[in-house]
């Protein structure tokens, strides 16, 4: 998407950009909070959860900047910075010791949300493709700090990282072959994997679930999400001329 010329970007600049850089370095509270909750005063765990929220905040106002067609932010962009401050609080776990059931109570609010800022989008008149990216972007973070959360604490086997890669090796993918960047149809299907996905992920934090158990149903979901993928790298395949 080419960059928005000076008079495109004035109203942007005037109303939801602002707004949501704001909101952002209020984020900055929710993250730290929510990382005191899970591993408490750990310097390490605290500065990896804000350094990644920091930067993917970062991304999100590059991403805004780009294009936002509405001059007021919305709730729905605002609902979607609380997921993101709980995915990046779910960093923390990474480097310091936390109560599974925490994490687990952190990463099903986070899922929680998920819809709600589709529904408030509808609902305000603020539907926008930085919108759904950004829903989609905190959608795939979260995944792979599941992931690789549920592998750190031995819930499951290194194919656990399978199951929250994907979106990431997609977009390395689309770097080389640029037909894999044209958007593909909306899908039903692709939503309901991605919701079991998540589930699944979150369902890997606590202890009780045995590895004997975890990586077969890890492995049925890798290969949903592969169909998934694959359906759309066929569809873009076929329109790509």
């Amino acid at each position: 998407m080419p960059p928005l010329s000076d008079r495109d970007a004035a109203p942007l600049l005037r109303g939801a950009l602002p707004r949501l850089a704001l909101a952002a370095c209020g984020g900055v509270l929710l993250v730290l909070g929510a990382a005191l909750v899970l591993v408490g005063p750990d310097g390490a765990a605290l500065s990896l959860a804000l350094g990644g929220y920091v930067a993917a905040a970062g991304l999100a106002l590059g991403l805004m900047r780009r294009g936002y067609p509405h001059e007021r932010l919305g709730l729905c962009n605002l609902v979607t910075l609380v997921r993101l401050t709980l995915a990046a609080a779910l960093l923390a776990p990474l480097v310091a010791p936390a109560a599974p059931w925490a994490v687990f109570f952190v990463a099903a609010v986070a899922l929680g949300l998920d819809g709600i800022d589709g529904w408030l989008a509808r609902r305000e008149g603020k539907v926008s493709e930085f919108g759904a990216r950004f829903d989609m972007e905190v959608d795939s973070g979260l995944a792979l700090i599941l992931a690789l959360n549920a592998w750190a604490a031995g819930t499951a086997g290194l194919l656990v990282l399978a199951i929250g890669l994907p979106r990431y090796v997609f977009a390395a993918a689309g770097a080389v072959l640029p037909w894999l960047r044209r958007p593909a149809p909306e899908r039903f299907s692709r939503k309901l994997v991605c919701v079991v996905q998540i589930a699944t992920l979150i369902a890997l934090q606590l202890p009780l679930v045995a590895t004997s158990v975890a990586n077969p149903v890890v492995a049925v979901v890798a290969v949903a999400l592969a169909w998934s993928f694959g359906r759309d790298v066929v569809w873009l395949w076929r329109a790509r001329s």
